[in-house]
């Protein structure tokens, strides 16, 4: 067994407002509030724990810094968008009308953003 092979994954994601932050994560995406602190909302969703950490500024990143793996991504960004989601769309990619890429594999991905424009995707494996 590895160092880290039994240990549970922590992501972390920045905010400029951390209630704002609560109310997408936890009222909007499904995630359990685990805990507020004037430093950061601990959430949990599956066998994860996603820290929103208090920042004063933040430069959003171009690319994903957390996403979810789910069983019907056409489902899951339906629901999203039911509860105010947009989705992302990215010039030469060939998403469809929900705005999913189908990887060369048939891997599908989606992108949204956080209030804070931080990307998360979902992913829908093909196997």
């Amino acid at each position: 067994m590895t160092l880290l092979t039994a240990a549970e994954v922590i992501g972390f994601a920045p905010s400029t407002d951390l209630e704002r932050s609560r109310r997408f994560y936890g009222d909007v995406l499904g995630l359990e509030v685990a805990e507020v602190t004037p430093f950061a909302c601990v959430l949990r969703g599956g066998n994860a724990m996603i820290r929103v950490t208090a920042v004063e500024s933040l430069v959003p990143q171009p690319f994903t810094v957390l996403g979810w793996t789910v069983s019907d991504i056409a489902g899951t960004v339906a629901e999203l968008v039911a509860r105010g989601v947009e989705f992302r769309r990215y010039d030469g990619m060939g998403q469809d009308e929900d705005g999913v890429w189908t990887t060369p594999g048939g891997d599908k991905i989606a992108w949204f953003t956080d209030p804070d424009a931080n990307v998360l995707s979902l992913t829908e494996f093909s196997a």
